[in-house]
């Protein structure tokens, strides 16, 4: 049942109006994770009227977490996430009905936990548990909406099987442990989860409503330090694996270099675009090419910004959004090194290399950029 009073704004909205919050009462919504980004995500989806939420964590609050997990406050210090989660939200709107979990997904419970539910929020913790969202809901054909921060940086898509995006699209192959990087070590800006789950819980009330997701092919990016959006497109892979079973997944799950403790301690909301690709230092980078490795350096600013500052020494310079055009350059028999100002267009520049055909091991993603190396090495940087 609406409350009208409650929900006054959203029933004189035309695209939502009594319809619409009737549906969103009606919703069953999915959320894995209860941290910084299940956190926003599930104020915002309890104030919206879902009427059903399911909630999965396995995790306890923290002292650390509440400088951006918002749904906790410090005398839920040492509880469950799942009960101080559910406390905050019947307390918002006692009328919800809050499912939940206090364990981790994994390929023996997450068939029985998705069935029946509307739509998926990913909040997760690593990368074997969001092919999982991906594998199962692929095969119970539920949506599910993928959200990711690190440092200043985050992501949002939409991915779903009527409208063939997957998750698999944009990253077909699990990148190696090595490649993670974990919260403690790199940070995140406090405000950042607020506005990824928010995009979130945006592109879920949408979903429900009945209007047109703004995401399906589409990777948001989010740079908080520059205060700029930018996003990739992407078509459905043809080479994606046809998934008729959780083998993949389980294969990631029962891989012991996923699970180590280093792996273990990253927190369920701070998994982002670094941790889908190789990346590299610059102290990393420096010291390996000391070691006599000779990778293959791309640029991908703008020509305004490398006329400002530049590399004494790189290889090619390409802008970020077209860098398949220079898929033919790139030598077969060298690692390729990509940078940008900060670390975020050369995400996307990465993928656009993959998407070309380039093997995704040879890839390397140059965090922080030139910003980086100024610190650093400004030897190196020639100016103007």
């Amino acid at each position: 049942m609406v409350d009208m009073q409650r929900h006054a704004r959203h029933l004189v909205l035309p695209q939502v109006g009594m319809e619409g919050q009737t549906k969103l009462a009606e919703a069953k919504v999915f959320v894995v994770g209860a941290g910084g980004l299940g956190s926003p995500v599930l104020l915002y989806l309890a104030a919206a009227g879902i009427g059903t939420i399911g909630i999965i964590d396995d995790d306890r609050v923290d002292i650390s977490n509440l400088q951006r997990q918002v749904l906790h406050r410090t005398e839920d210090v040492g509880r469950l996430k799942v009960e101080s989660a559910k406390e905050q939200l019947l307390a918002l709107d006692p009328n919800l009905t809050i499912v939940e979990h206090q364990e981790r997904l994994n390929p023996e419970n997450v068939i029985d936990l998705f069935t029946g539910w509307d739509i998926v929020v990913d909040g997760t913790d690593n990368i074997p548990t969001r092919y999982l969202i991906d594998d199962a809901c692929h095969l119970l054909s539920i949506p599910w909406v993928y959200g990711s921060i690190h440092r200043f940086e985050g992501q949002v898509s939409f991915f779903s099987t009527r409208e063939n995006r997957r998750y698999r699209d944009l990253f077909p192959e699990a990148p190696p442990a090595s490649a993670l990087q974990n919260c403690a070590e790199a940070g995140v800006f406090g405000v950042l989860p607020g506005v990824i789950g928010s995009i979130q819980a945006t592109e879920v009330i949408k979903y429900i409503v009945g209007m047109e997701s703004s995401l399906i092919g589409r990777l948001l990016l989010y740079d908080a330090e520059s205060m700029t959006m930018q996003s990739l497109g992407f078509d459905a892979l043809e080479t994606t694996p046809e998934i008729t079973d959780l083998s993949f997944a389980q294969h990631l799950f029962d891989d012991p270099t996923y699970c180590t403790p280093r792996l273990q301690q990253v927190e369920k909301d701070e998994v982002s675009a670094e941790t889908m690709m190789q990346s590299i230092t610059v102290p990393e980078l420096k010291s390996k090419q000391q070691g006599g490795w000779d990778p293959f350096i791309i640029d991908v600013r703008s020509d305004e910004e490398l006329e400002q500052a530049r590399l004494s020494t790189f290889d090619l310079h390409v802008i970020h959004d077209v860098a398949t055009t220079a898929s033919d350059e790139i030598p077969q028999d060298r690692d390729v090194v990509v940078m940008c100002r900060s670390g975020m267009r050369s995400q996307m520049a990465i993928m656009l290399l993959h998407q070309s055909g380039i093997d995704s091991t040879r890839l390397f993603n140059l965090t922080g950029g030139i910003m980086a190396w100024a610190q650093i090495a400004p030897e190196d940087i020639v100016h103007g």
